[in-house]
């Protein structure tokens, strides 16, 4: 499951106006994931993300809470007020936790290697293109939203999974037909886990989480 992507639909081109605006941050988001994949420990990784958070304004947290409310509602009840606190928490609660361990130092005693640094690195491969995949100006939401808010995606769900070893969605995320990310004796299973495979920008394809058995 993917959060700002439902419906928006990919798009082949754009006018030349769009490429000139979108030019620098192509630039910047490849950077961006290129300083990612030269961390090698967690610690270092926790550093480099909340620096690139860090430049997000408050006028950018509130485009992101915008976009998450429009996905909100199209969700049916009572999915929707069941889901809703999980993706909060997913976005803005990993959001707080990450500025909250960086002004505490608490990065720099993280040591330990990223634990699969394979994935981690296509992780990072992958986000340039994730994020201008999708054409936001196809939808119809009041506010601009850009590759760069995209990116503050990517960014949070780096630092769940690989800094925090946890999965992309919250343990008791519900999902349609009553599945639910579980952890068990320390490990994390997800029953969609290995359904995402189709959609090569979702996270869940670098999700710690294990493959739920009956799935």
């Amino acid at each position: 499951m993917q959060i700002f992507h439902a419906e928006t639909m990919p798009t082949e081109s754009r006018s030349s106006d769009q490429e000139i605006a979108t030019g620098d941050e192509t630039g910047e988001i490849v950077q961006m994931a290129r300083r990612m994949a030269a961390t090698t420990t967690k610690g270092e990784l926790g550093l480099v993300l909340a620096a690139e958070v860090g430049r997000y304004t408050l006028g950018d947290l509130q485009v992101l809470g915008g976009r998450l409310y429009a996905e909100m509602v199209r969700l049916p009840e009572p999915y929707r007020s069941r889901v809703r606190p999980y993706i909060t928490e997913q976005l803005f609660g990993a959001h707080h936790q990450l500025l909250a361990m960086h002004r505490s130092g608490g990065f720099l005693s993280m040591t330990k290697p990223i634990t699969d640094r394979e994935t981690f690195l296509r992780f990072c491969d992958m986000i340039p293109d994730g994020c201008f995949r999708y054409d936001e100006t196809l939808e119809r939401i009041p506010f601009h939203f850009t590759p760069r808010h995209r990116a503050f995606y990517y960014l949070i769900s780096a630092f769940t999974m690989f800094v925090l070893d946890q999965p992309g969605h919250p343990v008791g995320m519900p999902f349609p037909g009553g599945f639910r990310v579980e952890e068990r004796n320390g490990s994390f299973y997800c029953l969609i886990r290995d359904r995402e495979k189709e959609v090569p920008f979702s996270i869940c394809n670098f999700c710690p989480a294990l493959q739920t058995e009956d799935g």
